[in-house]
C-alpha cells in the first residue's frame, strides 16, 4: 500500500494540481467534512463551493477554494477533483472569502433560474386558459359549444 495519495485538481480550462503526492486530503460534501488517507476505499461525492485542504510529505498544508465539483478516490491511491472554478493559495482567510463569493454567485444563479421557471410556468398556464375558455370563439373550448348550437339548429 502506498503511503501517499496522488492528488489532481482540474477546472474545465486548466489543471491546478496534477499528480501531487500528498499524505492527506480534507474536503466537505453535503453531509459534512471528511478526510482521506492513503488506502481509502473507492469513493465518489459531489462537493459544494468549499476549501479543499491537503498536507504534503513535508507536513505543509495547502488550500484550494473550489466552486463546486466532483471528488473521486480510485484504488486508495488517487484523488481527483473536477471543479467548476478553483483558486490555489496558502492564505485560508482569503480563500474562505472566495468561497463565500462563489456560494453567493451559486445562490444568485439558482434564484434567477427559479424566477425564470416561474415566469415560464405562468405563461404556459395563461396560454392554456386562453385556449380552453369555452366563451371565446375560435378557441379549443368553443369547438364543443359551436357543435352544440349547430346540432340544435339542425333539429329545428
Amino acid at each position: 500500500m502506498s503511503r501517499t495519495l496522488a492528488l489532481t485538481i482540474t477546472t474545465p480550462t486548466k489543471v491546478l494540481v496534477e499528480g501531487l503526492d500528498v499524505r492527506a486530503v480534507r474536503a466537505e460534501d453535503e453531509s459534512g467534512s471528511f478526510g482521506l488517507l492513503p488506502g481509502h476505499t473507492d469513493f465518489l461525492t459531489v462537493l459544494p463551493a468549499s476549501v479543499v485542504r491537503w498536507r504534503t510529505a513535508d507536513e505543509v498544508t495547502h488550500y484550494c477554494a473550489q466552486g463546486g465539483g466532483l471528488l473521486t478516490v480510485e484504488g486508495g491511491a488517487k484523488v481527483s477533483i473536477a471543479c467548476r472554478q478553483g483558486t490555489l493559495g496558502d492564505d485560508l482567510a482569503t480563500l474562505e472569502q472566495e468561497v463565500e463569493r462563489l456560494r453567493a454567485a451559486e445562490t444568485d444563479v439558482a434564484r434567477k433560474a427559479r424566477v425564470e421557471q416561474m415566469r415560464l410556468h405562468a405563461h404556459a398556464v395563461r396560454q392554456l386558459m386562453r385556449f380552453l375558455r369555452p366563451d371565446r370563439p375560435g378557441t379549443f373550448g368553443a369547438v364543443g359549444a359551436e357543435a352544440e348550437t349547430t346540432d340544435a339548429d339542425e333539429v329545428s
